[in-house]
Parts: structure tokens; C-alpha cells; sequence
């Protein structure tokens, strides 16, 4: 079997140094996390923000936990309050917070507690160009990053922008972790295609982990 092939048995691959593949890992947790993902999009709907240079993202985000990551004219960061109702995001559901510990755990992270979720919702065409994660103040802390609904192709590059990137199909279910000697990887999301998933119609739904505060 090809390395990237799909498979409905829970898999860990080994990408790099410090990032793993756990393939299907979310899947016996999916309809605790659906249930929880649409409590937390009631309180605070997708949202497309605007870049510090006025460029308006592909991907709508959300957020909830203690922390949220925001982008507008002021910068990119991680703020307490949702910048545009003011209030508190909502608290991280249980069974985020369990599978979270579980994957990082699974990868090699034991004490991974996180105190924010970034919620990004894929169309067709939206995609994430390559970055770095690194507006958190710990870098020791993995990244888990979860994915729902259609296949996406996943970019995990080297440590410059310009860098050779794997590239992956990660479907419903499958979850990323990267850290250690990887948590800096710049990483990023080819345009998504056209698709269909029973849960999310034509959308993809990415969790995203991280010890920001």
C-alpha cells in the first residue's frame, strides 16, 4: 500500500522528524465532535477576516477556547475576546479538548493541553498559502490539526518558504500533529476541490489545535 493511500484502519505514519499522520484517528470520536462543532458555529458563525493588507481570507474562520487566533488591520494574533461582538469565545467542548490529548499523545506530545481551537471552513477554491504557525509564545507545544468533511490536499514544507513540500490527501477523519524538530515546517492547503461529504456537503472543516497563551 502506498503511503498516502486511504485506509479505514487507524494508521500512524511518521512525515518528518516530530510530525505524524494518524490516519482515521477521529473518526470513532466524529459524532461527539459534529455535535460539538455546530454549538460552537451557533455562537460564533464562520467569518472571512481581512488580512493586515486589506486582503480578505478564502477560508472562513471561528474560533473557541481561551484564546482565539483574529487578523484585521491591527495584525495577527490571538485574542481572549471575538474583536467583533466583544465577548468571551466560546469554551472548548469536551471532546475537542480529549481528542486533541489523544492525538498529541499518540505522536509523542503527552503534556499537550490547548487553550485555543481555530476552526476554518473550506470551499471549493479556498486554500491556505504556506506559513508558518508562530504568533504562539511556546513553540515546545505540537500543532494538532484535524480534519472533516472533503479531501484536502495538505503541503508540509521544510523550514523555508521556497522549501520542497510533501504533498497529501488528508480525508474526514484524519488527524496532522507537528512539532518538535517540525513545529516550525511552513505548511499550507492546495486549493480545495470540487466534492462531496455526507456531513458537510461540499466543505471542508479543519480543527487546529494549539497552545497559544
Amino acid at each position: 500500500m502506498d503511503l498516502f493511500d486511504k485506509t479505514d484502519e487507524p494508521q500512524s505514519l511518521t512525515l518528518a522528524e516530530g510530525a505524524m499522520l494518524l490516519r482515521g484517528f477521529a473518526l470513532r470520536e466524529q459524532t461527539a465532535i459534529l455535535e460539538d462543532l455546530h454549538a460552537v458555529i451557533a455562537l460564533v458563525p464562520f467569518r472571512h477576516m481581512v488580512t493586515p493588507g486589506g486582503f480578505t481570507m478564502s477560508v472562513a474562520m471561528s474560533n473557541c477556547g481561551e484564546l482565539g487566533w483574529v487578523t484585521d488591520k491591527k495584525g495577527y494574533r490571538y485574542d481572549a475576546q471575538d474583536p467583533v461582538t466583544g465577548k468571551p469565545w466560546p469554551d472548548m467542548p469536551a471532546s475537542f479538548i480529549t481528542l486533541a490529548h489523544k492525538a498529541a499523545m499518540q505522536a509523542g506530545y503527552a503534556d499537550f493541553k490547548p487553550d485555543a481551537c481555530l476552526i476554518n471552513r473550506y470551499q471549493v477554491g479556498a486554500r491556505m498559502s504556506l506559513h508558518q504557525d508562530k504568533n504562539e509564545r511556546d513553540f515546545t507545544q505540537p500543532i494538532v490539526s484535524v480534519s472533516l468533511g472533503v479531501v484536502a490536499v495538505f503541503q508540509l514544507g521544510s523550514f523555508e518558504r521556497a522549501g520542497k513540500a510533501v504533498k497529501l490527501p488528508l480525508y474526514h477523519g484524519d488527524v496532522l500533529v507537528w512539532g518538535g524538530d517540525s513545529r516550525l515546517r511552513y505548511h499550507g492547503v492546495l486549493p480545495l476541490k470540487m466534492g462531496y461529504h455526507p456531513a458537510f456537503g461540499e466543505y471542508r472543516v479543519n480543527l487546529t489545535f494549539r497552545k497559544a497563551g
